[in-house]
C-alpha cells in the first residue's frame, strides 16, 4: 500500500474513532476508552497523537497514584471497565439495533 494512502486512511479512521469518543463523553458510552483507542490508532502514523496518548497515560497514572490505588487494583478496575464496555457493546449489537 502506498504510504500516503495508508497515512490518510489511518488519519480518517483514527480521527473518526476519536470524534465518536468525544461524542460519547456527553452521550452514554465509554468516551475516554474510545478516545484513547482513536489516539492509539492515530499514534501509529502521527507523532503528535503518540505524544498526546503518552501524556494522557501519564496523567491517568499520576491521578491513580494520587488516589493511592494499588497497581493490582488499577489493573482490576481497568479489566472491569473493559469487560463492561464489551458486554454493553454485545448487548447493544444483539438486542438494541
Amino acid at each position: 500500500m502506498n504510504p500516503a494512502v495508508k497515512r490518510v486512511l489511518v488519519g480518517v479512521v483514527g480521527g473518526a474513532i476519536t470524534l465518536i469518543g468525544v461524542v460519547a463523553l456527553i452521550a452514554p458510552g465509554p468516551g475516554w476508552l474510545i478516545i484513547f483507542t482513536g489516539l492509539g490508532i492515530l499514534g501509529t502514523e502521527f507523532a503528535w497523537a503518540a505524544r498526546a496518548l503518552t501524556t494522557a497515560k501519564d496523567v491517568a497514572s499520576r491521578a491513580a497514584n494520587a488516589a493511592k490505588i494499588k497497581k493490582k487494583h488499577q489493573l482490576m478496575i481497568l479489566a472491569a471497565i473493559a469487560f463492561i464496555s464489551l458486554a454493553l457493546l454485545v448487548i447493544w449489537y444483539e438486542y438494541l439495533r
